[in-house]
């Protein structure tokens, strides 16, 4: 494992309870999460406590329906651009601090980067496009339409494949 925060993290299968819990639902209590895991209150605040010491747990937030603020237009933008020294880093910065941007992948192959937006409206997204083409190195962008969304309700911990629960448990 090369990730350092994994290094220092020895997972077991109620760590892994617990994430899967928390992050469907972080408001539930220590005592409804030590109930359904047969383990003491004080022991889930431990391993809660070293989840956030250890950038396991980034943060708490509210999840906030983007419909409830208009935002049906979901575009794929690809996006190319001048290869020079640290681009990737700079252009990918540049991408996800424009308002509207939502997800930002670097990727290998005949684009460079995926810029995932939300907007209200096609001018929205007119200019969007105008501000990603504004950034020095973009060459080129292409856009595509989601028509539809299908929302994964599980978290990070419960969509592990078998291999890599495996691998964070040490059983690999």
């Amino acid at each position: 494992m090369s990730d350092p925060r994994q290094s220092d993290l020895d997972f077991d299968e109620i760590d892994l309870a617990i994430l899967e819990r928390v992050e469907t639902d972080f408001d539930v209590s220590l005592e409804t999460l030590a109930s359904e895991l047969d383990v003491s209150k004080s022991a889930v605040h431990y391993r809660l406590n070293k989840f956030k010491e250890n950038g396991v747990i980034e943060g708490i937030t509210a999840d906030v329906d983007p419909l409830a603020l208009g935002l049906e237009m979901v575009a794929i933008t690809d996006v190319s651009v001048t290869h020079e020294t640290g681009y990737s880093e700079d252009v990918g910065e540049e991408l996800i601090a424009l308002k509207g941007v939502d997800q930002v992948y670097y990727t290998m192959g005949d684009v460079d980067f995926v810029v995932i937006s939300r907007v209200q409206s096609r001018d929205q997204l007119n200019d969007l496009i105008d501000r990603i083409i504004a950034i020095e190195s973009v060459n080129e962008t292409s856009s595509k339409f989601v028509m539809q969304e299908f929302k994964n309700d599980r978290g990070i911990s419960a969509n592990l494949t078998d291999e890599a629960r495996e691998i964070v448990l040490g059983n690999e």
